[in-house]
């Protein structure tokens, strides 16, 4: 892998990984359009770690309050606040997508990333995408969760394995379904997030450094850089896409899956750009 497409993806990777476009999509797209050559899915999960550490950051008030109410309400019952629950909710709704992606990890590096699939996935989630922002009540708050929202919410995370279809699109969608408000729904998928992209990332890289399968090899350094590129980009990012979602709706994003996925659909059909 070059310099010069490891400081491009991880840029990409910065500025897509929170926005309801697939940042593992695109990706997979610009490897192949740019550098005639899939990066893969594991240099994907370990950029994904800097990514993540600008959650981290971003939340880390409300991860720590989290934290300590979840440990103070294990064993105090009358300490059992909001965020106590909110901490169960989260480690119940991780388990679906760390079932899911330990089962399909094999198609998950491979088929999974084959051009025709991501595009597809692009334009035709992108319809749920426009239905849950139509259909959205977003009428419940944060001390409404229960499990069976965190459930759904879960394995709509597990939708994300597939490139194309977005983490934070599915998440969101998945809430506003349910009812929640947009910043609340963002707020408990980028929450959600944290271990599964941790965990994914952390066994990602052995392979991020010689492939199994497919994907380009990557050095230390490399990989080192990408997560820094990934975490300063990704910050910014998960700032702005929060201040947009409590004035604006998601559409602008539809329309933006729809366009990509459409203009990466005819450069298949006529052979300009190779699927796998």
């Amino acid at each position: 892998m070059s310099w010069l497409q490891v400081v491009v993806l991880s840029i990409l990777q910065g500025l897509t990984e929170f926005l309801p476009v697939s940042s593992s999509g695109h990706l997979a797209i610009a490897s192949r359009i740019f550098f005639d050559d899939d990066a893969g899915a594991s240099f994907t999960a370990v950029s994904q770690l800097g990514t993540e550490a600008a959650v981290l950051l971003y939340f880390a008030r409300d991860i720590g309050r989290i934290i300590k109410a979840w440990f103070n309400g294990l064993f105090v019952a009358a300490h059992r606040s909001t965020e106590y629950w909110l901490g169960w909710w989260v480690i119940i709704g991780t388990i679906p997508i760390g079932v899911v992606g330990l089962v399909f990890k094999d198609q998950i590096r491979t088929g999974a990333r084959n051009l025709w699939l991501v595009a597809t996935a692009l334009i035709v989630f992108s319809a749920v995408i426009a239905a849950a922002e139509y259909y959205g009540r977003q009428t419940r708050r944060v001390e409404q969760l229960t499990w069976r929202d965190s459930v759904t919410v879960g394995l709509a995370q597990c939708l994300a394995l597939v490139p194309g279809v977005s983490r934070s699109g599915a998440t969101i969608s998945a809430g506003l379904f349910l009812g929640l408000d947009r910043e609340l729904a963002a707020r408990f998928g980028f929450l959600l997030a944290i271990p599964a992209v941790f965990a994914s990332g952390l066994f990602s890289l052995p392979d991020a450094f010689e492939p199994v399968g497919e994907g380009m090899s990557a050095s230390g350094p490399q990989l080192l850089v990408s997560t820094v590129i990934a975490f300063v980009v990704g910050f910014a990012a998960v700032a702005w896409f929060l201040r947009f979602l409590v004035r604006h709706r998601m559409y602008w994003f539809v329309g933006y899956r729809v366009v990509l996925g459409t203009v990466v659909l005819i450069l298949l059909g006529t052979g300009v750009v190779a699927a796998t």
